[in-house]
């Protein structure tokens, strides 16, 4: 993705998936495999999948908390 491509991603509210994929620095086939899995929020327009910035945000944030979390004493994570 070039620079100036990668800035106008930046600054909109939406993102395709390859821009997604730059914009969470992983693979576009990963990508789409987190969204088969509904593991990453996206919204399916007919065929194409687009992502909202924000909600990015929010996922990524929701991932580096639960990569911190102490695991429960008896080794079973529990949401806080």
């Amino acid at each position: 993705m070039s620079e100036i491509n990668r800035r106008n991603a930046y600054l909109r509210a939406t993102l395709t998936a390859k821009e997604a994929a730059g914009y969470l620095g992983i693979s576009y086939w990963l990508l789409l495999e987190l969204v088969k899995r509904k593991e990453v929020p996206a919204i399916h327009a007919g065929r194409r999948i687009l992502f909202r910035t924000a909600s990015l945000d929010a996922w990524m944030d929701s991932q580096e908390k639960e990569s911190v979390q102490e695991p429960a004493p008896n080794g079973i994570r529990r949401l806080v």
